[in-house]
């Protein structure tokens, strides 16, 4: 936590004695003197919460937009992503578990020097990622704000576990977001989690029109991979809009999970399903070029082609399919 300042949190309430409650998610994490929430990065110093974390960067790389996972969001870019040490989850199968269930050593950045970093290195903006970015909240919003300025964009990759209200504060300054629904079963969340699955449906309902959503879902084998439980999922997100891009992603057996991983027949299977009502449907974290290739919901055609370890190839004409002049839901 070396070199930052004391930063004092937004959304939060006084209650009796030197007691307080943080108001940025869900949990409501009632905080006595000195505690921490459970994100470990907000923190009750003299009955003002304060935001520890505040510009305390655990990690930074220039990525391909690609790897958020963002595939309608200037396809074949390089994007500065960063994010903090924690969460606000408990999940018991997480994929990145070192930098979000542990502590581990962090750098101070300000935002000026994250945003200079990204012109320098000729970023289109800054991902706030790699674990849960809404945490950081009060250093998204000053980065998201100055990188506005500078004419880059700003993106998220979130579980959505946050309320309503800072996120709508936020919202107007992100210009793209995937949200990782893990399930469509509310047990699932509070078994595995340790949260609640309704307010993450409310954010992406919040989200979906207002900025470039996409979703992704991580399907555990024997947990959420049910053709039953991926078919609720894709009704709750083509009744919002067919054309929200969403990613199903193979997960391997990390931290305390210990499931079998993936079989790629059932990502596959998984893709088939969705496709009946959705317009583009990817699968992650496995080799197969025609999984990762958008096309044309109307005629088939290729729109971005994207290799494995190559950029994106995008074959869109103003904005339109090449061979039908359907319009495509790409931003580039």
């Amino acid at each position: 936590m070396s070199g930052q300042p004391p930063v004092e949190a937004s959304f939060y309430r006084k209650l009796d004695g030197s007691k307080i409650r943080c108001e940025l998610c869900p949990h409501f994490c009632e905080l006595k003197e000195g505690k921490l929430g459970i994100c470990r990065g907000r923190r009750n110093i003299g009955g003002r919460l304060i935001a520890e974390n505040y510009g305390n960067v655990c990690s930074i790389a220039i990525d391909p937009i690609e790897k958020k996972p963002l595939y309608h969001l200037y396809p074949g870019s390089r994007i500065l992503s960063t994010g903090p040490n924690g969460c606000n989850l408990r999940c018991k199968f997480c994929q990145n578990w070192e930098i979000s269930q542990e502590e581990i050593p962090t750098k101070y950045v300000s935002p000026e020097e994250l945003i200079d970093y990204a012109i320098k290195n000729k970023s289109i903006g800054v991902a706030y990622t790699y674990t849960e970015p809404l945490i950081w909240y009060e250093y998204v919003m000053d980065c998201a704000k100055l990188a506005r300025q500078k004419g880059l964009i700003n993106v998220l990759v979130s579980n959505g576990t946050i309320n309503p209200e800072p996120f709508n504060e936020l919202l107007p300054f992100i210009d793209g977001i995937n949200i990782d629904l893990k399930s469509i079963n509310p047990d699932f969340y509070k078994k595995l989690c340790g949260s609640e699955l309704a307010p993450v449906k409310e954010i992406i309902k919040l989200a979906a029109g207002r900025t470039m959503l996409e979703i992704t879902n991580l399907l555990i084998t024997d947990e959420n991979d049910s053709d039953e439980e991926i078919n609720q999922l894709v009704d709750f997100i083509a009744g919002i809009n067919p054309e929200i891009p969403v990613h199903f992603s193979r997960y391997s057996p990390r931290y305390r999970m210990e499931n079998p991983a993936t079989d790629s027949e059932r990502l596959f299977g998984a893709r088939k399903i969705a496709q009946k009502k959705l317009k583009y449907v990817y699968l992650g974290n496995i080799s197969d070029e025609e999984s990762s290739t958008t096309f044309c919901p109307e005629c088939g055609a290729e729109i971005v082609r994207r290799g494995w370890f190559s950029g994106a190839e995008i074959f869109l004409k103003d904005g339109k399919c090449p061979s039908c002049s359907a319009e495509i839901n790409i931003r580039y």
